[in-house]
C-alpha cells in the first residue's frame, strides 16, 4: 500500500492548522508556504475535510481555515480515510468496505484473505491511535512560526 499525495498533504496541512489552533483562521496560502505544498491542490483537499467536519472555512479578508475540533480529537486515520477512502491493501477488502461494486468471488475460499485483513486492521489501529496533538507533542524541532496575512 502506498499513500497518495492526497493523504500525505492532508495530514501535513491539518498539522499546520493544529499548530495555529486557537488563533483563528489561517490562510491556505500560509499553510502551503509553511509546509511547501501546492495551494491549488490544498484547496481541493479542503472540500472533503470540511464536509467531514475536520476543518472549518471562514470567508473574507481575514478568513482561511481552522480545525473543526481540537487537535487531540482528530486522528491521522480520520484524515486519511476522509480523503483516500477505506484502508485496504488488496481490492477484495475494498469491495467489502463498499468502495467497489463487485465482491471477490473467491472470498470464502481465499487462503490469504485473513492476512490482508490483519494488515489492514493493524494499519488502521496505528493511524487511529495518533492524533494531531500527538504529532505536535512529538515534534520538538518545529518552532511555532506566526503567519502574516
Amino acid at each position: 500500500m502506498k499513500m497518495s499525495t492526497k493523504g500525505r498533504y492532508s495530514v501535513t496541512a491539518l498539522y499546520e492548522l493544529a499548530l495555529h489552533y486557537g488563533e483563528g483562521p489561517v490562510a491556505l496560502k500560509c499553510v502551503a508556504q509553511s509546509q511547501g505544498l501546492s495551494e491549488n491542490y490544498l484547496e481541493q483537499l479542503m472540500v472533503p475535510l470540511r464536509r467531514a467536519g475536520l476543518v472549518k472555512s471562514i470567508r473574507g479578508a481575514q478568513g482561511g481555515y481552522m480545525l473543526g475540533r481540537e487537535p487531540r480529537e482528530i486522528t491521522i486515520g480520520a484524515i486519511i480515510t476522509t480523503v483516500e477512502g477505506p484502508i485496504a491493501v488488496v481490492d477484495c477488502l475494498l469491495a467489502e468496505a463498499g468502495a467497489e461494486d463487485q465482491p471477490c468471488e473467491r472470498a470464502c475460499a481465499c487462503v490469504t484473505r485473513g492476512i490482508w485483513e490483519k494488515v489492514c486492521d493493524s494499519i488502521s489501529e496505528v493511524l487511529d491511535s495518533i492524533t494531531l496533538q500527538t504529532l505536535m507533542d512529538n515534534d520538538g524541532s518545529r518552532k511555532h512560526v506566526g503567519c502574516g496575512r
